[in-house]
């Protein structure tokens, strides 16, 4: 009477080793979610980094404004009769 109880037991066990521990498991399944977050989490980051683009890009092709701004704050350009001056940072 003992060897049957324990042979559907071991079966039992047998059968709930691919739903938790198989190629499609529960396991994998959980380990997929938590790699699907966080590439939800660097495609944002990269969605925001794109936006921040496309508004550099547009105000580069329509206006000269930004291209004003980026030659005084990168190259130190200065209008004619203007006077530049340059205070030290200090640490």
């Amino acid at each position: 009477m003992r060897w049957p109880i324990l042979i559907l037991a071991l079966l039992a066990v047998l059968l709930q080793y691919p739903l938790w521990i198989g190629k499609g498991g529960w396991l994998r399944v959980w380990e997929v979610e938590k790699q699907l977050a966080s590439q939800k989490e660097a495609n944002l980051k990269l969605e925001q980094r794109n936006t921040g683009l496309e508004a550099e890009v547009r105000d580069l092709k329509t206006g000269y404004e930004a291209v004003e701004e980026r030659a005084r704050f990168e190259l130190g350009l200065t209008k004619p009769d203007e006077i530049f001056v340059q205070t030290p940072q200090s640490k």
